[in-house]
Formats: structure tokens, C-alpha cells, sequence
């Protein structure tokens, strides 16, 4: 059985990276194209191509998994530590709260979520609802997180540990 995937805030995120963490963004590149995080150490790998790229990410260096929101980057952070990784967080509240505190980002600042595509939450999957919250939920259980990472969609009820609250 999986730990629950630690959840970290933006500002620890940040002093992370700075420490030599890397962000792991899971978001579609067109959504990377229009808001895209401003760090040093960033990858894209989109949620709907993590199963195919999960071995491209380091083991020996703590990764911070993030998203617009923060349930598609926890699915990725669960799916990471099935396989394996025990260096991984997830950055709670994603892109839009990195963004309400004035943290730096390239491209095109917002407050509301992007509408939720069949190709920016769900893989392949069609979504069933047009809001991300809807689509992806709000978070996951380990087990429903991994099943999902890998193009399961569906609103699930969630569990989670807060460090570094900020």
C-alpha cells in the first residue's frame, strides 16, 4: 500500500527548487504554452504521458509535482511512488495559487481554472464534465491516484498530508 502522498504549499515549493528540487509539471503543453511556471529546474511531462515517460525523471532528487490546480500533479506524485520514487511532493493548490501570491510565472497570469479539455485532464479519455474539478476531482487515494494517472477519469474523494503549510 502506497503513503499518502505528501502535499506541500507554493512558497515551500519555491524554496525547494531553489534547493535543488526539480518541478514536474504535468500539464498539457498548450496549457504550459499559455502560463508556464518561471523556476529554474522544470521538465514537462503531461499527466496523459507519464506512463510512457515516468522513468525519464530522476530518483536521487526530490521532484515537486504541480498542475493547474493540484489534483492532476497528486495523481502524477501517487503514480510516481508506485513506482518507486520516495522523493516526490505534491504542490498543493497548483498553478492558480503560485499565481495569487505573485509568484513568478512566463505567459498569461489568471485566477479561475482553464476549462478542463478530454486532453488536458484525462489522457485520452473523454471528459465527463466540462470543469477540471469535475474531471479530475479535487484529489485521490493512492490507489484511485495511480489508476487514474494513467488515463482514468472521474471525481475522487480524497486524503491527504499537509507539510510545509504555508
Amino acid at each position: 500500500m502506497l503513503e499518502e502522498a505528501k502535499q506541500i504549499c507554493p512558497t515551500t515549493t519555491r524554496r525547494l527548487v531553489g534547493e535543488g528540487a526539480l518541478l514536474v509539471d504535468v500539464r498539457e503543453r498548450t496549457e504550459v504554452a499559455r502560463t508556464a511556471f518561471d523556476v529554474p529546474a522544470i521538465v514537462n511531462i503531461p499527466l496523459s504521458e507519464l506512463e510512457q515517460r515516468w522513468s525519464e525523471l530522476p530518483k536521487d532528487r526530490d521532484l515537486v509535482m504541480v498542475c493547474e490546480v493540484g489534483a492532476r500533479s497528486l495523481k502524477a506524485a501517487y503514480f510516481m511512488q508506485y513506482h518507486g520514487y520516495t522523493r516526490v511532493s505534491n504542490m498543493e493548490d497548483g498553478l492558480l495559487k503560485w499565481m495569487r501570491k505573485g509568484f513568478p510565472v512566463i505567459g498569461e497570469r489568471y485566477e479561475e481554472p482553464a476549462a478542463a479539455t478530454a486532453s488536458s485532464c484525462c489522457g485520452d479519455n473523454a471528459a465527463p464534465e466540462p470543469a477540471a474539478s469535475a474531471c479530475c476531482g479535487s484529489a485521490a487515494t493512492a490507489q484511485e491516484a495511480t489508476a487514474s494517472a494513467t488515463g482514468y477519469c472521474g471525481s475522487v474523494a480524497a486524503q491527504s498530508t499537509k507539510a510545509g503549510c504555508c
